[in-house]
């Protein structure tokens, strides 16, 4: 006999009440489900920890053994990494793990500031161009590409002669002149596409200043784009200051940095692989963790994948 679905046996439930006000599941932001998806990526909270150890050791490493980075001992000249002198002496008896981390300040400093002023020079501009559109645009862009054409390095010795100075702050203001030119690119890119959308339009129709639509619609929109570039910034202002550090051209004694370590040596390498061990070591890290940390941060901020 066959089974016969009646009307009668089935029920009516209706909408329950007490239930209209429950969500499905917690409302998450944008940055915190980001953030979810950041903490999920093991490599990149891996470089995250290391970043934050380099960073408070070049803080308070040179203060840990006791040693001046500055002070000199004759009698312990290039000596090897022991109990007290943890990463060994230097040809003037200086202790390299207090240098190491004071150098580290200088190339750290370098790398976030430089970041920092290419970042809101070049989101500025890059903002500006996209917005103006049309003539404005193509002179900006082409000021652009002009200064990306000349090589920072001449840039670097014609200041340095000028101004005669080899410091931090020389390097910055070298590294930034034409390092903002990147950071517009790609700025002006993304701002490209956001000028075609509603809610820029209905501001121009509300009579919102250029500016004012910059700062507040523009450049909030393109903020991930910019994170993720600014990781990737970061290593290669270090890199571009233990560059010139390594040609002589960086910060001078007692000053030092990563470059400048590695500069002095190379040159007894054969002898005491270790005096140019650690400084490179540390420049790698740094480099690797930043490159990594801008990987996970560009899948992280990606709205495609969020869930």
């Amino acid at each position: 006999m066959e089974n016969v679905i009646t009307q009668d046996k089935f029920k009516h439930i209706g909408p329950d009440p007490s239930m209209g006000d429950e969500l499905a599941r917690p409302r998450v932001s944008y940055w915190q489900d980001a953030w979810r998806r950041l903490k999920t990526n093991k490599v990149a909270m891996v470089a995250i920890v290391v970043l934050f150890l380099i960073l408070v050791m070049t803080i308070v490493g040179p203060h840990i053994n006791g040693f001046k980075y500055e002070v000199m001992d004759p009698t312990k000249v290039n000596g090897k990494p022991n109990s007290t002198h943890w990463f060994g002496t230097d040809e003037l008896g200086r202790d390299i793990f207090s240098r190491v981390w004071q150098a580290g300040r200088s190339s750290m400093i370098i790398g976030l500031v430089g970041a920092f002023i290419s970042t809101v020079v070049g989101s500025i501009y890059g903002a500006f161009a996209a917005y103006k559109g049309g003539k404005i645009d193509n002179i900006m862009m082409r000021i652009v590409e002009v200064l990306t054409s000349i090589p920072y390095l001449i840039v670097v010795i014609i200041i340095s002669i000028v101004i005669d100075s080899r410091g931090i702050g020389t390097l910055i203001l070298t590294l930034t002149l034409t390092g903002w030119c990147g950071m517009a690119r790609l700025v002006r890119g993304q701002m490209l596409q956001l000028k075609q959308q509603e809610f820029i339009m209905a501001a121009q129709a509300l009579g919102v200043s250029p500016w004012k639509i910059i700062r507040k619609h523009l450049i909030p929109n393109s903020l991930s784009v910019v994170i993720v570039a600014i990781t990737f910034d970061i290593p290669g202002y270090i890199f571009a200051e233990s560059f010139l550090s390594y040609l002589g051209l960086g910060p001078q004694p007692p000053a030092t940095s990563w470059g400048a370590l590695a500069s002095a040596a190379q040159q007894k390498f054969i002898f005491y692989p270790y005096q140019l061990f650690f400084p490179a070591l540390m420049i790698a890290l740094t480099m690797l963790s930043f490159t990594l940390l801008g990987d996970g941060l560009r899948d992280a901020l990606d709205p495609k994948l969020r869930q």
